[in-house]
Protein backbone atom coordinates (compact mmCIF):
# COMPACT_ATOMS: atom_id res chain seq x y z
CA UNK A 1 0.00 0.00 0.00
CA UNK A 2 1.45 3.12 -0.75
CA UNK A 3 1.31 6.20 1.13
CA UNK A 4 0.53 3.58 4.45
CA UNK A 5 2.33 4.53 7.67
CA UNK A 6 5.07 1.26 7.95
CA UNK A 7 3.44 0.87 11.66
CA UNK A 8 -0.12 1.16 10.73
CA UNK A 9 -2.55 -2.13 10.89
CA UNK A 10 -3.93 -3.51 7.46
CA UNK A 11 -6.09 -6.07 7.00
CA UNK A 12 -4.61 -9.85 5.57
CA UNK A 13 -6.89 -10.76 2.44
CA UNK A 14 -5.39 -14.35 1.94
CA UNK A 15 -7.72 -16.66 0.35
CA UNK A 16 -9.51 -18.38 3.15
CA UNK A 17 -8.70 -16.72 5.99
CA UNK A 18 -12.10 -16.26 8.15
CA UNK A 19 -12.00 -20.03 8.02
CA UNK A 20 -8.64 -20.53 8.86
CA UNK A 21 -8.47 -18.66 12.27
CA UNK A 22 -11.63 -19.10 13.97
CA UNK A 23 -11.46 -16.80 17.08
CA UNK A 24 -8.08 -15.56 16.09
CA UNK A 25 -7.91 -12.02 15.26
CA UNK A 26 -5.84 -11.98 11.80
CA UNK A 27 -5.00 -8.21 11.50
CA UNK A 28 -1.19 -7.93 12.11
CA UNK A 29 1.20 -4.88 11.60
CA UNK A 30 2.83 -3.93 7.86
CA UNK A 31 6.14 -3.13 8.47
CA UNK A 32 9.23 -3.77 6.33
CA UNK A 33 10.97 -4.99 9.64
CA UNK A 34 10.09 -8.49 11.24
CA UNK A 35 7.86 -8.06 13.45
CA UNK A 36 8.58 -9.55 17.32
CA UNK A 37 6.27 -11.62 19.19
CA UNK A 38 5.92 -11.63 23.08
CA UNK A 39 4.32 -15.26 22.83
CA UNK A 40 3.28 -18.06 20.64
CA UNK A 41 -0.66 -16.96 20.97
CA UNK A 42 0.44 -13.83 19.66
CA UNK A 43 2.49 -15.23 16.73
CA UNK A 44 -0.04 -17.81 15.83
CA UNK A 45 -2.85 -15.47 13.98
CA UNK A 46 0.50 -14.22 11.69
CA UNK A 47 1.25 -17.45 11.03
CA UNK A 48 -2.24 -19.01 9.49
CA UNK A 49 -2.09 -15.46 7.49
CA UNK A 50 1.18 -16.92 5.74
CA UNK A 51 -0.57 -20.06 5.12
CA UNK A 52 -3.61 -19.00 3.51
CA UNK A 53 -3.18 -20.74 0.22
CA UNK A 54 -4.79 -24.65 0.32
CA UNK A 55 -1.96 -25.90 -1.79
CA UNK A 56 0.75 -24.69 0.52
CA UNK A 57 -1.24 -26.31 3.76
CA UNK A 58 -1.59 -29.94 2.34
CA UNK A 59 1.88 -29.44 1.65
CA UNK A 60 2.99 -28.81 5.08
CA UNK A 61 0.85 -31.08 6.42
CA UNK A 62 2.43 -33.52 4.04
CA UNK A 63 5.60 -32.88 5.10
CA UNK A 64 4.44 -33.19 8.77
CA UNK A 65 3.59 -36.76 8.01
CA UNK A 66 6.56 -37.82 6.55
CA UNK A 67 8.26 -36.35 9.73
CA UNK A 68 6.76 -38.56 11.45
CA UNK A 69 7.08 -41.55 9.06
CA UNK A 70 10.91 -41.06 8.94
CA UNK A 71 11.05 -40.46 13.11
CA UNK A 72 9.05 -43.97 13.11
CA UNK A 73 11.71 -45.57 10.29
CA UNK A 74 14.81 -44.74 12.53
CA UNK A 75 12.72 -46.28 15.97
CA UNK A 76 11.74 -48.77 14.09
CA UNK A 77 15.20 -49.43 12.35
CA UNK A 78 17.61 -48.51 14.55
CA UNK A 79 19.07 -46.44 11.82
CA UNK A 80 19.59 -42.97 13.00
CA UNK A 81 20.27 -42.24 9.63
CA UNK A 82 16.36 -41.63 8.50
CA UNK A 83 16.38 -38.84 11.37
CA UNK A 84 18.42 -36.50 8.94
CA UNK A 85 15.02 -37.04 6.62
CA UNK A 86 12.82 -35.67 8.58
CA UNK A 87 13.71 -32.26 8.14
CA UNK A 88 14.58 -32.16 4.97
CA UNK A 89 10.96 -33.83 4.44
CA UNK A 90 9.42 -31.27 6.89
CA UNK A 91 11.03 -28.25 5.58
CA UNK A 92 11.30 -29.26 2.02
CA UNK A 93 7.27 -29.77 1.99
CA UNK A 94 6.99 -26.44 3.49
CA UNK A 95 9.03 -24.32 1.25
CA UNK A 96 7.85 -25.56 -2.09
CA UNK A 97 4.82 -24.66 -0.75
CA UNK A 98 5.93 -20.97 0.21
CA UNK A 99 8.07 -21.11 -3.08
CA UNK A 100 5.71 -21.96 -5.31
CA UNK A 101 1.82 -21.34 -4.31
CA UNK A 102 1.85 -18.91 -1.01
CA UNK A 103 4.98 -16.35 -2.82
CA UNK A 104 5.98 -15.57 0.46
CA UNK A 105 9.29 -16.33 2.50
CA UNK A 106 8.56 -18.90 5.04
CA UNK A 107 8.08 -17.65 8.93
CA UNK A 108 11.68 -20.33 9.44
CA UNK A 109 13.63 -17.50 8.71
CA UNK A 110 12.87 -15.00 10.72
CA UNK A 111 11.12 -16.99 13.53
CA UNK A 112 12.42 -20.02 13.86
CA UNK A 113 11.03 -21.28 17.18
CA UNK A 114 7.54 -20.10 16.82
CA UNK A 115 7.45 -21.42 13.07
CA UNK A 116 8.32 -24.89 14.21
CA UNK A 117 5.82 -25.12 16.98
CA UNK A 118 2.91 -23.09 14.55
CA UNK A 119 3.80 -26.34 11.47
CA UNK A 120 2.35 -28.67 14.11
CA UNK A 121 -0.25 -26.65 16.05
CA UNK A 122 -1.41 -25.84 12.15
CA UNK A 123 -0.98 -29.74 11.78
CA UNK A 124 -3.27 -30.33 15.06
CA UNK A 125 -5.77 -27.64 13.70
CA UNK A 126 -5.99 -29.69 10.25
CA UNK A 127 -6.54 -32.95 12.42
CA UNK A 128 -8.81 -31.76 14.71
CA UNK A 129 -10.87 -29.62 11.55
CA UNK A 130 -10.46 -25.86 12.79
CA UNK A 131 -8.29 -25.74 9.41
CA UNK A 132 -9.80 -27.10 5.86
CA UNK A 133 -7.39 -29.32 4.67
Amino acid sequence: MSGANPGTAERLSAPGIATLSPGYDVTVPKSNMPRSYASFAEFYPFYLSEHGNRACRRLHFAGSLLVLAAIVAALITGNAWWLLAAPVCGYGCAWIGHFFFEHNRPATLTHPVYSFIGDWAMFRDILAGRIPF
